[in-house]
C-alpha cells in the first residue's frame, strides 16, 4: 500500500511517501480502505518527538489518528461491522507505528463508529479526534449545562469550532476567542467572538460581567491565566494544552477513543447540530505540506489528506 511514514523524529522533511506493507487484521479489528485522514497538531508533535516520554515510536511510523473510509475485511471476532460499511475512527494506540496516513489501516472496533451519512468523507475524517475532545471536555470535565456561559479558546480551530457547536446544543451561551478574520465564522456557529491577546480579560468581562461558568482552554499559557481570572467562584476549568491547569483546580484532558461517544457525534452531525469545516484538502503524497500548514496554527476548521478512491 502507499503510505506516508517517517523513520526518525524531525521536521516535515522526514515524511516520506512510498510503499509500506499492508497491515495485518487482528481478531478485534477491521481493515479499512482509507478515503481521508485529518491532520491534527498531535501528529506533528509526535513526529517531532514531543510525546516520546509517553509513547514508544516503532519506526518507521505512519502518522495520523483520524480516519474515514470503508471496511474491507472484518476480523474474525467482529460482528459490529461488515465489508462495505462506511466508518470513521480515532485510531490511536499506545505506541506510534500504524497510523491513518495510508491507503489501508487496521482499526480496532473500540475506535470506530458508522460514518455520518450527511458528511463527506473529507468532513467525516475531521470529526473523530476534534469532536471527541470537545465532547469529552464539555460533557465530562466541565459538565456544561443549559444556561452556562462558556469561554472557548481558539474557537475557530478544529476542536474549538466543534466545542462551540456542542456547547450551544447543550443550551450554553458561548464566548469564543479568535482572530478578527474568523469572527463572522464564529457568529455563524453561534458564538460571541472576542479577539485574543492583550486585554482579553477586559473584553470578555464586557460581555459577561458576572464571570464565566466554564472555560475550555485549547492554547495554554496566557489563555489559561485569563480563564482563571474570568471564572466565577464555582466556575469549572479544563485544558487540553497546559498541565498546570490542575494547579488552579481544573482538569487536564487527553482525549480517549470511545466508540459510544463517536457514535453520538455522528448522530449530532446527521441531525444537523454540528458540522465540520474543511479548510484545505491535500493528496496523500503532499502530506508534508499539510503538516507544515497545520503547524502554523492559523487553520479554520480542519486540514485533510485524501487517498485515491479507486
Amino acid at each position: 500500500m502507499k503510505a506516508i511514514s517517517y523513520s526518525r523524529y524531525g521536521g516535515s522533511d522526514v515524511l516520506e511517501y512510498g510503499e509500506r506493507p499492508d497491515p495485518k487484521v487482528g481478531p478485534d479489528s477491521v481493515l479499512v480502505k482509507v478515503r481521508a485522514a485529518a491532520v491534527n497538531p498531535v501528529d506533528w508533535k509526535c513526529r517531532q518527538g514531543y510525546l516520546d516520554g509517553a509513547l514508544d515510536a516503532l519506526f518507521p511510523v505512519i502518522p495520523g489518528w483520524d480516519v474515514s473510509g470503508v471496511v474491507v475485511q472484518p476480523g474474525p471476532s467482529v460482528t459490529e461491522f461488515a465489508a462495505g460499511d462506511e466508518v470513521i475512527g480515532y485510531v490511536r494506540e499506545d505506541f506510534l507505528s500504524r497510523g491513518t496516513f495510508a491507503e489501508l489501516v487496521a482499526a480496532p472496533i473500540r475506535a470506530l463508529a458508522p460514518k455520518p451519512t450527511s458528511l463527506s468523507f473529507e468532513e467525516a475524517a475531521g470529526l473523530p479526534l476534534a469532536g471527541l475532545t470537545a465532547y469529552q471536555v464539555l460533557h465530562g470535565a466541565l459538565e456544561v449545562r443549559e444556561g452556562d456561559t462558556v469561554l472557548v479558546h481558539a474557537a475557530a480551530g478544529g476542536v474549538g469550532s466543534l466545542a462551540v457547536q456542542i456547547a450551544r446544543h447543550a443550551g450554553a451561551r458561548v464566548i469564543g476567542t479568535a482572530s478578527e478574520r474568523n469572527h463572522d465564522h464564529l457568529r455563524k456557529l453561534g458564538a460571541e467572538p472576542v479577539t485574543y491577546g492583550d486585554g482579553l480579560v477586559g473584553r470578555v468581562r464586557a460581555l459577561a460581567p458576572g464571570g464565566i461558568d466554564a472555560a475550555f482552554d485549547t492554547v495554554g499559557g496566557d489563555a489559561l491565566k485569563a480563564s482563571v481570572e474570568l471564572l466565577t467562584d464555582a466556575g469549572r476549568l479544563a485544558s487540553i494544552a497546559d498541565g498546570s491547569v490542575t494547579e488552579h483546580g481544573g482538569h487536564y484532558v487527553f482525549v480517549r477513543p470511545d466508540a459510544g461517544d463517536l457514535r453520538k457525534l455522528g448522530e449530532l452531525a446527521d441531525a444537523g447540530v454540528i458540522s465540520v469545516h474543511v479548510d484545505r484538502v491535500f493528496p496523500l503524497e503532499q502530506a508534508a505540506e499539510a503538516h507544515r500548514l497545520n503547524e502554523q496554527g492559523r487553520t479554520r476548521g480542519k486540514i485533510v489528506v485524501t487517498m485515491n478512491a479507486g
